[in-house]
């Protein structure tokens, strides 16, 4: 699990960091690579929405994972 942590965690920085082009260059890094809605960067565009909502779902189960949140309660 703490692999697909890592991979969905790296997703979002490309994500963040194209958008962070888009927002102030007008340059959309991943059009610019895949071309302009082709298929692939549907993909990638789908693929990085993935890791956002895994991250916003499994936020505390990420944090007790990897040691920075509470122990899960034991009975």
């Amino acid at each position: 699990m703490k692999a697909l942590d890592v991979i969905f965690w790296l997703l979002l920085v490309v994500g963040g960091l194209n958008w962070g082009l888009v927002g102030i260059f007008e340059f959309n890094l991943v059009s610019w690579i895949f071309g302009e809605l082709s298929v692939i960067s549907r993909i990638v565009y789908i693929v990085v929405a993935v890791a956002a909502l895994y991250n916003l779902f499994l936020w505390k189960s990420i944090h007790v994972r990897w040691g920075r949140g509470p122990a899960p309660a034991t009975a």
